[in-house]
């Protein structure tokens, strides 16, 4: 019965943090502004790279799929340069691992963080419960997309860009 009962808890854990991600902020919302400061010290508001395309990226240096999807999004960041752009949240509390990963990705696009972890406000706002997540934005800050990855992410984008 013990084990049991360590099993459901187990089965009902993955399934939430499954259905995590599909919680929060629907498609057609305008996404809540986010003015964190960048690695110099900068805040850089979201809103500030409206205009076009843009992914908000929530990620951290711990975070393994985080950083296991970094390089792509490098790819798609740099087939549509003038086009599409992605503004980086980290969830990270200590600036050097922060820092260090960015160097170490070659990131080179915006980063942002208060270095407050699951602290920061940005968690409520974007109803963040697991990383990573994204919210693809048209260029009013409309979300288009969340928690869009991969190929899918890629096929987004390429149509949005062609479209416009």
């Amino acid at each position: 019965m013990k084990n049991l009962f360590f099993v459901i808890t187990f089965l009902w854990s993955c399934v939430m943090t499954i259905n995590a991600q599909v919680v929060g902020l629907e498609i057609g919302d305008i996404a809540p502004e986010i003015d964190l400061p960048d690695t110099k010290g900068n805040n850089i508001a979201l809103s500030s790279l409206r205009g076009g395309i843009v992914l908000v990226d929530f990620w951290a240096s711990w975070c393994g799929p985080c950083v296991k999807e970094q390089p792509e999004l490098l790819k798609l960041y740099n087939s549509y340069p003038d086009q599409f752009s992605i503004y980086g949240v980290s969830l990270d509390n200590k600036k050097a691992a922060w820092t260090g990963a960015i160097a170490k990705l070659k990131i080179p696009w915006t980063q942002v963080s208060d270095l407050k972890y699951w602290s920061s406000p940005v968690v409520g706002d974007y109803m963040l419960q697991a990383l990573p997540l994204n919210f693809l934005l048209d260029k009013n800050g409309i979300i288009l997309a969340k928690n869009i990855h991969g190929n899918q992410l890629n096929q987004m984008v390429k149509e949005l860009t062609e479209n416009k």
